[in-house]
């Protein structure tokens, strides 16, 4: 049992809680150093120190003193005010995700929040009833303010949760469950709306879904350069010796090792090509700089998920700082950096696509289908792999390069992180489907090599599209194999052809926080 505020939690953890596989705890030691903190909040509303958000006004109100009376009230009209959120909603794995990341973040007592609305989130984790929140409002600055707020109206009774897929006014709920809402005590709204748990959500989800396509993508690559007859030669490991990047190292030698007893590599080893193209010969360049930003996004994510957010931090009686944690800039640039890596390995996927369309190779037809001309072949997928390119190119400005003051100008520098996990969400997601594309037209190109096969493993990863995927003779709706593809390697399928990665051992570094 994962205990909140305590133990250490990892992205692969905090997928494992999202999807029901693990469950979550307060245990007694977070328990005792929550109401320690409460005490301490309590004790400023009862005595003349002002603290920001528990007896003063947010933001630009920060100098207005609020009475001992109204401290209450000020809590429950902050997450009403500020539940401004427009668009659609975000997926309910991504709201179950920050419940459980602001659940840890507050049980490690630093925000003087109760015990019971600590208790009362879990219960919503563990009943599967999720808070709708909007896509839309966050500048990733001082904290996720919009979609925070939206996410902890249900507390006090308002706004709409998930019942499966059906959305319900939490009122309706709460009667079904015989909850009455809470009150929220000093500064427990501020503790909840404070904080990048909408901008940790997403960069969870975009590290794993990131991870399933990396690993795939060397998969997908390796049964590609069979496909097209190229070389093994460029991802020897003295080659990268002399040029020792970590995740250069691990890409060549996963590729060197998948080609490794291939009789189709094998069968053109005389031939008078001299090299192959970059996206060919050059994947362990690409694919490990990806593979670098992605590892600097986990890094940087597993330290946020494992933070304090909050604002002001409760230390002791005579510590309470107002300071910045709740800035998204820590996880905003990260992010950006991954996006442009994710884009580059959709961008290179597409040229061995479109190099495997063009008939040049020998025993590969020309758009991978012997009868053309009445048949288009597999001409148009690679439209749609050009296209998922060309958008991710347009997502790929960087968000955290934007700033617009906020909050009368208290708020002057802000992170657009959540702007920026959003779009390198999508950018992954967009990936998926621009390697779905590859894997058909590398299947594709490996048949028509017959009788000669391919490694255990390419063949392995032939055989597992072949599932839902099958050779094609003539033209079909190709649109239903994508989405096959897309949702096999979605589901991280397609890493069951290759069961000795982690013996790799050229990969230590990188199989390590696969693991983790």
């Amino acid at each position: 049992m994962f205990q909140y505020g305590i133990d250490e939690l990892s992205v692969s953890l905090a997928i494992s809680l999202m999807r029901g596989e693990e469950k979550g705890e307060l245990g007694q030691p977070a328990i005792e150093q929550v109401l320690y903190a409460e005490s301490l909040v309590h004790q400023v509303v009862e005595g003349n120190d002002a603290v920001y958000g528990i007896n003063t006004g947010f933001g630009p109100l920060c100098s207005t003193i609020i009475t001992k009376s109204d401290t209450t009230e000020l809590q429950r009209r902050i997450l009403i005010s500020h539940s401004v959120g427009v668009g659609h909603p975000i997926s309910k794995d991504l709201s179950k995700l920050m419940l459980i990341l602001k659940v840890h973040s507050l049980a490690k007592g630093y925000s003087g929040i109760s015990l019971e609305i600590l208790e009362r989130i879990i219960w919503h984790i563990d009943h599967e009833i999720i808070p709708v929140v909007p896509e839309q409002g966050s500048v990733g600055a001082s904290g996720d303010l919009a979609p925070l707020s939206h996410l902890f109206l249900p507390l006090i009774g308002e706004g709409e949760v998930w019942i499966g897929d059906t959305r319900i006014p939490t009122a309706e709920v709460l009667q079904n469950h015989g909850l009455e809402p809470l009150i929220p005590g000093p500064k427990a709204g501020l503790a909840l709306i404070n904080g990048t748990q909408f901008i940790a959500a997403h960069a969870v989800l975009m590290v794993w879904n990131m991870n399933l396509a990396l690993s795939q993508a060397d998969l997908i690559g390796a049964m590609m350069i069979e496909g097209l007859l190229g070389s093994r030669m460029p991802f020897h490991p003295q080659l990268h010796q002399t040029r020792p990047f970590p995740g250069n190292q691990h890409v060549a030698a996963r590729l060197f090792r998948f080609l490794e007893g291939s009789q189709i590599n094998v069968s053109h080893l005389g031939c008078d090509r001299v090299q192959d193209p970059y996206s060919l010969r050059c994947m362990p360049q690409v694919h490990g700089a990806s593979r670098t930003a992605w590892l600097h996004l986990k890094q940087a994510v597993e330290t946020e998920i494992n933070s304090v957010t909050d604002n002001p931090v409760i230390i002791s009686r005579e510590l309470m700082i107002s300071g910045g944690n709740f800035h998204g800039q820590p996880l905003a640039l990260p992010i950006d950096y991954a996006c442009l890596g994710a884009a580059e390995m959709g961008s290179i996927s597409d040229r061995r696509t479109y190099l495997s369309l063009e008939g040049k190779v020998e025993n590969t037809p020309k758009l991978l289908m012997k009868d053309i001309g009445v048949n288009s072949g597999f001409m148009i997928l690679q439209y749609t792999s050009a296209a998922l390119v060309s958008e991710n190119k347009g997502l790929c400005f960087p968000s955290s390069a934007d700033s617009i003051p906020t909050s009368l100008g208290q708020e002057d520098h802000v992170s657009m992180g959540s702007i920026g996990a959003r779009k390198g969400l999508q950018v992954v997601n967009n990936l998926m489907k621009i390697l779905a594309v590859e894997w058909i037209c590398a299947a594709q190109a490996m048949e028509f090599k017959r009788p000669l096969h391919s490694s255990d493993i390419l063949e392995a990863g032939l055989r597992i599209i072949r599932r839902k995927v099958r050779f094609a003779e003539e033209d079909r709706i190709f649109s239903l194999d994508i989405q096959a593809a897309a949702q096999m390697l979605a589901q991280g399928t397609l890493l069951s052809a290759d069961p000795d990665a982690s013996s790799d051992p050229y990969s230590s570094m990188f199989e390590a926080v696969y693991k983790s």
